[in-house]
């Protein structure tokens, strides 16, 4: 799951090396955070907010198929 975000935020944004994934597993729940750089802040959230929300919703397929659930976010 972390892999996948990863992607597609790297290929959001235009400086993809500044991009980082960090995963935090509990019991039954998995936060991932996604830092990015402070002037793709704007190409990672999206107009009104729909990128992230289609990250989200990416994120929450995923962990539907493994059993889990997911909270991603987002911070420069």
């Amino acid at each position: 799951m972390k892999e996948l975000i990863e992607l597609v935020a790297k290929s959001l944004v235009d400086n993809p090396e500044m991009v980082e994934v960090n995963q935090i597993t509990n019991n039954t729940s998995v936060i991932l955070e996604v830092k990015v750089a402070p002037d793709d802040m704007g190409r990672i959230i999206g107009k009104r907010g729909k990128i992230a929300r289609a990250i989200r919703t990416v994120a929450k397929a995923a962990a539907t198929k493994e059993g889990v659930k997911v909270s991603v976010e987002i911070s420069c």
